[in-house]
This record gives structure tokens, C-alpha cells and sequence, in this order.
């Protein structure tokens, strides 16, 4: 649940666990996570060593009771096979804590880079093998521990031109504000910037996907005949979205008004040349 001052409230869990299994988050480093002690980050394929107990609520919310036939229980007798299960399905709780271990790490001082997967396994209370489940590797993981800290993104209707523009660039100054009311989301920030992989990681999965969607809200805008259809749209683009950019992030001091997407997308439809001079 996003605060009004862009704080994130992390006991309202987006992923609609709200309890932390196994040892609450904070755990001491040596409270057990069914890993060996000293045992490598990254879990070697096919072992059995990297796929420890789980926990009570890794259980219940990931494996569904049997039969001894294997069976899924409660299966009425002579039904048709059922398909092949793809994996145990994810557990909103276990993937609660683990975000949130990682944000309770960072709170208490330690820097991405010295963050492990084993270090945050047992301050989650899960194995290492649940964290590997979800996300491939640290990079991965830090990018979904900063969109979980961040706004949502607001849902755009896919159809209309400059009504889904002007929402997105709403949603850049609230981004904004959200870095400016959080030291710490803005400390990951400044992190990301100085280790390459996991900024590309960041670009490649969030900001990427963002400017698509953008160009694609400028591109049903010329369609519409909202904007002109002799300039590149990649310009157009940056025109809307360079003057939200240089508030958020190059002026974090510039004040952002709650109608400034408006103003900008005003200013640019009217054009900045004096009357007469167009």
C-alpha cells in the first residue's frame, strides 16, 4: 500500500501474503534456513544439498497433499489423469518475506553488493533452493525489491493517445516524489547506477518496457490526428517526457506540482513561440 509521501507500507502485502515464514525477518545470521553453513550463493543444478526442508508455510502454500499413488488428494476415483503439474506453484508468503528481508537488510545499513543469497535466505527464514525458484539471480531479484518499494504503475487504457500519455507522465512525477520521501529508495537508486549488471537488469526490465509503452501512447496519439504526423515519434517522445525526467531526476530540487503532466503537455500542444510568430 503506497503511502500519500510515496513511502512504501510493506505490512500491507502486495502479493497477498502478510506473515514471513520460518524466522521472522531481522533473523540473526546464524538462525537456521536448512543450508549448510558456508555453503555457495548459487545453488548447484540438480543437487540435493540446495533443496532443503521447507518451511511450515513454504508447505502448505506450495505442496498440495497426496496420495500414496501420488495422486492429488481429493481426485475423484477412475477421473482422467490429470496434467502434469509444471512446478510447485509460488507462495505469496515466502516471496513476502523475501522481499522484505532484502529491505530489512538495506535498512540496517548493508550495501547491495555485500547482500548474498545465503545472507538473505536465513534473514527470510526459507532455503536458498525458494529464492532460486523465483528469481535467477541476485540482479533479478533486487529489481523486483525496488518496483515493489515503488508506485505501482496505473493501469493506461491501450486505445486512447494522449489521455494514456498524460497518465504515464503522471505516473513519472509520482516515481519521483516517492524517491524524494524515501532515503532508502533513493540509496538503492544511487547503488544500482554504480554496478552495471544490475542497472541493466533495472533498464532491461522496467524502464525499457516503460519508454515502449510511452512511444506506443505517441504513436495512437498520431493515428488520432492529437499530434502531427511529419515528426519522428521518437522525438515527439522525448519532448513529453525529457521536461518530467529533468524535475524527477537531474533537478531534485524543482518542485513537482500535482498538474504538471498537464502543463507540460499543454505547453507543447500550444507550442512556445509567441502568438503570430508560428
Amino acid at each position: 500500500m503506497q503511502g500519500q509521501d510515496g513511502e512504501r507500507d510493506r505490512h500491507g502485502a502486495r502479493n497477498g501474503g502478510d506473515a514471513s515464514p520460518g524466522t521472522p525477518v531481522g533473523a540473526p545470521d546464524g538462525a537456521s534456513a536448512g543450508t549448510a553453513a558456508g555453503s555457495p550463493d548459487r545453488a548447484p543444478a540438480g543437487t540435493s544439498a540446495e533443496a532443503p526442508a521447507t518451511t511450515p508455510a513454504e508447505t502448505s502454500a506450495e505442496a498440495p497433499a497426496t496420495t500414496p499413488a501420488g495422486v492429488p488428494a481429493g481426485t475423484p476415483a477412475g477421473a482422467p489423469d490429470a496434467e502434469p503439474r509444471r512446478g510447485r506453484p509460488r507462495s505469496a508468503a515466502a516471496e513476502r518475506a523475501i522481499l522484505d528481508a532484502v529491505i530489512a537488510l538495506l535498512e540496517a545499513g548493508e550495501p547491495l553488493a555485500g547482500l548474498s543469497i545465503e545472507r538473505i535466505a536465513r534473514t527470510a527464514g526459507v532455503g536458498k533452493a525458494t529464492i532460486y525458484r523465483r528469481w535467477s539471480d541476485k540482479e533479478e531479484l533486487f529489481v523486483d525489491v525496488v518496483r515493489d518499494m515503488e508506485p505501482d504503475d496505473p493501469p493506461v487504457s491501450g486505445t486512447e493517445g494522449l489521455a494514456d500519455l498524460r497518465v504515464m507522465l503522471e505516473s513519472l512525477r509520482t516515481r519521483g516524489l516517492a524517491q524524494r520521501s524515501s532515503a532508502l529508495l533513493h540509496n538503492i537508486f544511487a547503488q544500482m547506477k554504480s554496478h552495471p549488471k544490475l542497472w541493466n537488469e533495472y533498464h532491461g526490465m522496467v524502464i525499457a518496457p516503460r519508454r515502449l509503452a510511452l512511444l506506443e501512447a505517441v504513436r495512437r496519439a498520431v493515428a488520432a490526428g492529437e499530434l502531427r504526423d511529419d515528426l519522428d515519434v521518437e522525438l515527439i517522445d522525448d519532448l513529453f517526457v525529457g521536461p518530467m525526467l529533468v524535475r524527477t531526476v537531474h533537478r531534485p530540487d524543482a518542485p513537482l506540482p500535482d498538474d504538471l503532466a498537464d502543463r507540460i503537455i499543454t505547453a507543447l500542444l500550444q507550442g512556445l513561440a509567441p502568438a503570430g510568430r508560428v
